[in-house]
């Protein structure tokens, strides 16, 4: 069976998530599209707040892809 593709915001989230998890800047945001940039900077916020409260890459992972 195929997955069907992404939606652009989610995938925009769970980027953003990624990116703040690791620790990159919030500048390093590849979108132009307000929409798809403010989900991006909300994935981002949200990552930034669970490497700051101690979670660990699986936690994150599980965190994303679990709808």
């Amino acid at each position: 069976m195929r997955r069907q593709k992404r939606d652009m915001s989610d995938r925009a989230f769970q980027k953003g998530y990624q990116a703040g998890f690791s620790g990159k800047n919030k500048d390093m945001c590849p979108h132009q599209q307000l929409a798809t940039r403010q989900n991006w900077l909300t994935g981002w916020r949200e990552g930034r707040h669970d490497a700051w409260d101690g979670f660990t890459q699986v936690e994150a992972l599980q965190k994303t892809y679990v709808n």
